[in-house]
């Protein structure tokens, strides 16, 4: 700390004991940002040493270092004071009933700060780090909590898992607390769209920014919102409270930032995952493509090979699993559990490929050991009541002392109780006393049909939609630990914790129980494991930014390949750079009717963002689609480019737009060119008109390259066969294809003497000769009349054109 002068040191801590304002400051510095503190605890500047410039929120009120909640009420500190001895702050609250005292640590490249005593701290719901208010508004990292414009970034790291990022759940700000999507609007963007905030331990505000961390004291039970219910019992969790909370402070370079957090992390013992012998964050590999193949023991070398002639590193099994709880692998597929997937791993790491496998956290299936025949006494409940009747082996409506936990029927999925060591589905509660469960159906899940008592303990269990368990905090830990006992005996080294959102039945609530568990299962990873996994999750907070490789959403289940979640996708791009990220485009679909202007068209995409991908295929797809064999190579060629950096930032910012295709040729081991197209497409709709009149439909296409023939793919739309199709070009070249094109056939041409007509699968069913200079096109726009014969009487039939031309090769090495 920099210290006033004698004088103005006495006069502070004078004023400060009279309650007088003054503009004296304590001033905490790291080698690139100059913290100041006032003698009321207010944050008064936070200059940038580089420039000289202050960065504090002249327009935010209330910007103080440290705030609380006590009987519900949110307050901040009235007066400060300094121990230079001990380098503790101390701040006072409520008329100096509440004293917290703060341990400042100055760094060299950031500040900690340490909530070490609160007096009264018992009384106290949670503590908040901030916000701290900054005049930053151009990029925010709401995940990894830093803002930042273009000279310089802020930002603040919570130094252990029970300082969460962010605001608590309820604060005044409740419409922060949540992932949300706002638009750009709030920060000054000059366009509409949409910009992704995954939490909010960074945020835009109208001033700027703010930066945000909260403690929570669990030294009670209490009932709270939780997993979509009203009313849900949490338990209480002896985890230290908000004593030890701490964070740090620092500002940099945005250049910088990653060198910064990863000196935080190593030296304040942060989880800190190597990837090849270098750190995950920083790591080229870490933003690896991959296939997703059901492989098993017995295909596991064709599944190895399809992977290899991708080019690819990394092989990931969907769906191993036939529970999930205990995590027992499917037996038809890996007959020794365990020992048969440590055997695919090792035959894999002989070929230089890394297996992964997807996982849904804590959930549990209902027919793991967890739940049937004996359930196990952690499973999560939603809370409980008693026993309002003895019950016999044979009773179906169930009498109970309160409803309230199990009429909350809009998340109950199994509608499951148990009461001892029975499970017991009911179909609804009755809205009037005696409050009953109605038509029960008795052990279930194979459980054990027992007699209970009046006045037995009953509880509502709580569960999730995919129609599984969950776990409380003690099971929780001891399924992430088995997860983690699963990648040690297998040699796994790529997992997803999708479903992680799961862990809030707990009762830690979204963020805290999501680090609790995958921190659980990080520290029981062998070292070898540690140090070379991929891992990414369904979603991201704070403390885990420093634990999970990269993130991966984008699902190919819901439009076609190229539409589903694409501008989600897009988005997510933007969401990965504010936070430090390596990119992922997440997940595509490849069918054996994928073409490889489509793969292509991901490909591009991949290269534009530094983005890796996964591919979900079979060496049965790939061997029924025409392309195939050209699909893998691409990829291959693709990937080794994008990973070896071949691409210039000039042919990144083209391949972003998703409207520019290209296509990768190569030219030797390391040499590639990147060959871009203009490309349209139109629609040639039936219609009937008078007799007489012409029913052909016209287009402008702008070839925007040299003179070359014009290449196009054709299909039929709504079950429809056409036949004689007909292209004119600015009236006077007429190209007619003496063909009968059946539903899901495709007519392409790239150019040379013959057109080829291909079944749905690609595979080639015939070549048409073509006189090429009736196809030719020069630069500029031109005039291109379609026509056919509807070989059926349908208003809705259409022939669907795809125009291109190609573009000057580019060279990439």
């Amino acid at each position: 700390m920099k210290t006033l002068n004698f004088v103005s040191t006495v006069l502070f801590f004078a004023l400060i004991l009279s309650g007088c304002e003054t503009k004296n400051e304590l001033i905490f510095t790291s080698n690139n940002l100059e913290v100041g503190i006032n003698q009321r605890g207010e944050l008064t500047k936070l200059r940038a040493i580089i420039d000289n410039k202050d960065y504090i929120a002249t327009q935010a009120v209330d910007n103080y270092l440290l705030s609380i909640k006590t009987k519900g009420i949110i307050t901040f500190p009235s007066s400060c004071s300094f121990d230079e001895k001990e380098k503790v702050l101390i701040l006072n609250y409520l008329e100096s009933t509440v004293i917290a005292e703060v341990k400042i640590i100055e760094k060299e490249d950031y500040i900690t700060f340490e909530l070490i005593s609160m007096t009264n701290k018992e009384a106290i719901e949670y503590i908040i780090w901030g916000p701290i208010k900054t005049s930053i508004k151009e990029i925010i990292g709401a995940t990894i909590g830093i803002v930042r414009d273009a000279d310089f970034a802020i930002g603040i790291q919570s130094l252990n898992k029970r300082t969460l990022g962010g605001f608590p759940t309820g604060y005044e700000n409740s419409n922060l607390s949540e992932s949300t999507t706002l638009t750009a609007d709030l920060v000054d963007s000059p366009d509409s769209l949409k910009i992704i905030y995954r939490g909010n331990t960074a945020f835009p505000q109208k001033y700027g920014s703010s930066l945000q961390a909260n403690t929570i004291n669990r030294n009670k039970k209490h009932i709270m919102p939780a997993m979509g219910h009203e009313k849900y019992e949490v338990p209480q969790f002896d985890d230290g409270g908000i004593i030890g909370s701490k964070l740090a402070i620092f500002g940099c370079k945005p250049e910088e930032v990653l060198n910064t957090i990863e000196i935080i992390e190593i030296t304040e013992g942060l989880p800190h995952p190597l990837l090849d012998g270098e750190w995950a964050k920083r790591s080229p590999k870490a933003s690896s493509s991959y296939l997703i193949q059901s492989f098993n023991s017995k295909n596991i070398d064709e599944a190895i090979a399809l992977t290899k002639k991708a080019g690819l590193n990394y092989l990931y099994h969907p769906g191993a699993f036939e529970t999930w709880g205990h995590f027992k692998l499917n037996a038809r597929d890996f007959p020794d559990n365990w020992e048969s997937m440590k055997a695919c791993v090792d035959e894999a790491e002989k070929q230089n490929i890394k297996l992964g496998i997807h996982t849904l956290s804590n959930f549990i299936t209902t027919n793991d050991p967890y739940v049937t025949p004996i359930p196990d006494k952690r499973l999560a409940k939603v809370g409980s009541a008693l026993l309002n009747m003895d019950i016999d082996l044979f009773t179906q409506d169930i009498e109970i002392d309160d409803p309230s936990f199990f009429n909350q029927m809009k998340y109950n999925s199994l509608h499951a109780v148990v009461i001892g060591e029975e499970i017991i589905q009911y179909e609804t509660v009755s809205t009037t006393e005696p409050w009953t469960l109605m038509n029960c159906q008795r052990g279930a899940f194979n459980t054990k049909v027992q007699s209970h008592k009046r006045g037995d303990v009953i509880s509502k269990l709580s569960d999730h939609n995919y129609k599984t368990f969950l776990t409380n905090n003690e099971l929780s830990f001891e399924m992430a630990e088995r997860l983690a006992d699963f990648c040690n005996t297998t040699g796994v080294k790529q997992i997803s914790f999708d479903g992680l959102e799961g862990t809030a039945s707990t009762g830690m609530g979204g963020e805290y129980g999501k680090t609790l568990f995958v921190d659980a299962w990080f520290n029981r990873l062998n070292p070898e494991i540690k140090d070379d996994y991929i891992m990414d999750a369904s979603t991201a907070e704070h403390f885990f930014w420093h634990m999970f490789t990269r993130m991966n959403w984008g699902e190919p289940w819901y439009a076609g390949f190229r539409e589903s979640h694409t501008k989600y996708r897009l988005l997510n791009q933007d969401y990965f750079r504010r936070n430090y990220m390596p990119c992922m485009l997440g997940w595509f679909s490849m069918t054996a009717m994928t073409s490889i202007e489509d793969i292509e068209w991901m490909l591009a995409r991949s290269a534009a963002f530094d983005a890796g991908y996964a591919l979900l295929t079979s060496p049965q797809i790939i061997q029924n689609n025409g392309y195939g064999d050209e699909v893998l190579e691409k990829i291959k060629q693709w990937e080794k480019a994008r990973m070896l950096g071949a691409f210039s930032k000039d042919q990144k910012l083209r391949m972003e737009n998703v409207s520019n295709e290209f296509t990768l040729e190569t030219l030797s081991e390391n040499s590639w060119n990147l060959i871009p197209y203009s490309v349209e497409r139109f629609e040639h709709k039936s219609r009937i008109r008078q007799p007489g009149e012409p029913v052909w439909s016209t287009f402008t296409f702008k070839n925007e390259n040299e003179r070359q023939p014009l290449q196009f793919i054709l299909t039929t739309t709504n079950g429809i066969t056409v036949s004689n199709i007909t292209f004119e070009i600015d009236d006077f070249k007429k190209a007619t294809f003496n063909i009968t094109l059946k539903p899901g056939q495709y007519l392409k041409y790239v150019g040379g003497e013959k057109v080829i007509l291909y079944d749905k699968f690609w595979n080639k069913i015939k070549d048409i000769g073509v006189d090429t200079d009736k196809l030719v096109l020069g630069n500029g726009n031109h005039n291109i009349k379609v026509n056919c014969q509807f070989l059926e009487n349908n208003s809705q039939a259409s022939l669907k054109l795809e125009l291109r031309t190609v573009g000057v090769p580019e060279k990439v090495n």
